[in-house]
């Protein structure tokens, strides 16, 4: 884990940011007046696998699906029953 103070970590802001991204640097704290105050971590990412599909093939979506939108939207907002 590597320290910096808060000039450094103004100065050289992208190049910490690179070295978060290429995985160089798990974690960077940047101090200020020789204590912590800040932790540069990177960002969470979202899973780019193969999804599951639990429901692959169970159905179909007909080619009209978004025929009946505005009465759909007309029931959800007045209330109306048919």
């Amino acid at each position: 884990m590597q320290s910096v103070n808060m000039l450094q970590a103004k100065s050289t802001l992208s190049r910490l940011v690179d070295a978060i991204e290429q995985g160089e640097e798990r974690e960077i704290v940047i101090a200020r007046n020789g204590r912590p105050a800040a932790r540069l971590v990177p960002m969470e990412s979202s899973a780019s696998g193969p999804r599951i599909g639990v429901a692959k093939g169970a159905f179909t979506i007909p080619d009209d699906i978004d025929a009946n939108n505005d009465e759909v939207a007309r029931l959800f907002l007045n209330g109306d029953a048919a």
